[in-house]
């Protein structure tokens, strides 16, 4: 892992140096729970300054890669990650992902849908009673007169977020986690205006019931037509803006 980036651009430094040490985790040669060097010794190792390695091991940190310790016996260590731990950072890339690039309604919700379709056969087949009663649970509140659009969204997104942990399967909660809690209020920003919260409700109602008899075959196409419904909301919403729009 020794290297010396002393031609490096300054504002590259600790972007190599942290890039290096990530790899160095990934790859088993830093293994969890496990002493980084010191400061000094790893601006020497780089042939850089202290506050550059410091700000690498802060990019480190950022990224749960790497924990703190203070005291005699404290330091830098490789961090034990887990799925659930890491699911805010995949939402947060997630997310400034489809806020910061061009990326169409279609386009996500094609993908959304299409991993999404990807739990059902499991969670047809692994879903627990716990499972099914947030989503009946979420399905009752989704029904309140009162409920605002944003409790409204937020309950979409746990009805969902059910059916992918019904897989029972931590890699694709993990691998969903961005499309479902990034995706789906996306689409429910765009769609709000114009869905039928009862139309909305009749999907959820059809999947949750085809899970509890263990019918993927009817929750996928229950899925399916949720998600047409919501590309047509996605059109409406449009035309209703074109038509708005001078000359």
């Amino acid at each position: 892992m020794t290297q010396t980036y002393k031609m490096a651009p300054e504002g590259e430094l600790s972007l190599r140096i942290s890039a290096a040490l990530r790899d160095a985790i990934v790859e088993g040669r830093l293994i969890v729970d496990q002493r980084l060097p010191s400061e000094q010794e790893l601006a020497e190792q780089f042939g850089v300054s202290r506050p550059t390695v410091r700000e690498a091991l802060k990019r480190l940190a950022a990224q749960n890669l790497i924990r703190t310790q203070r005291g005699a016996t404290g330091g830098a260590f490789v961090n034990r990650l887990s799925f659930e731990e890491a699911y805010g950072q995949q939402i947060t890339t997630s997310t400034l992902l489809l806020s910061m690039n061009e990326v169409d309604f279609e386009t996500a919700c094609e993908a959304r849908f299409a991993l999404e379709r990807a739990c059902v056969p499991l969670s047809a087949q692994r879903r627990t009673a716990d499972h099914l009663a947030t989503m009946r649970a979420e399905m009752f509140r989704q029904a309140q007169p009162g409920l605002t659009d944003e409790s409204f969204c937020a309950s979409d997104v746990a009805f969902h977020r059910a059916l992918v942990d019904g897989a029972c399967n931590p890699v694709l909660s993990y691998q969903l986690a961005g499309a479902v809690e990034a995706m789906q209020p996306l689409m429910n920003m765009i769609t709000f205006s114009a869905r039928s919260r009862e139309r909305i409700v009749s999907h959820h109602a059809a999947i949750a019931d085809a899970l509890e008899q263990r019918n993927a075959a009817d929750a996928e196409t229950a899925l399916a037509a949720l998600a047409l419904y919501t590309i047509e909301l996605a059109n409406d919403v449009r035309a209703r803006r074109a038509q708005r729009q001078p000359g």
